[in-house]
């Protein structure tokens, strides 16, 4: 479990905004370590954490796409039935309301890492510590 800083975008709902973000930050030397894209008619809403934050802002900033910051939860879970439910129940029971979620993890893998988006981090943090 750590903390982490994830980067939102909105981008115009249309073909190539993806592979211009991915060009953006590749050529800024930066990592994809998580994706969550959740889209409109119009818009896509693109949440992203990467192995710098300072240098994919900047870069985006640079190619004219805002990003704003928020700390959130990475939780490294058992690739196994039931193993989101137990750390949302223990989330839940000590009052820290999930605003969001994504991750996912290769079938064969023995862990998935998962990105969570709450009310009260440093909470969070030490509930699933």
């Amino acid at each position: 479990m750590a903390k982490a800083v994830q980067l939102t975008v909105c981008l115009e709902n249309k073909r190539g905004q993806a592979a211009k973000l991915g060009e953006v930050l590749a050529k800024a030397g930066v990592n994809i370590l998580a994706i969550s894209v959740v889209d409109t008619t119009d818009t896509g809403l693109v949440r992203v954490v990467v192995d710098s934050a300072a240098k994919a802002a900047a870069a985006l900033e640079k190619a004219g796409m805002k990003a704003t910051r928020q700390s959130v939860l990475t939780v490294s879970l058992p690739n196994e039935p039931g193993a989101l439910a137990a750390v949302a129940g223990k989330l839940a029971k000590a009052g820290v309301s999930i605003s969001y979620l994504y991750g996912s993890a290769p079938k064969a893998a023995c862990e998935a890492t998962v990105v969570i988006g709450v009310d009260d981090l440093e909470k969070a943090m030490r509930v699933v510590g």
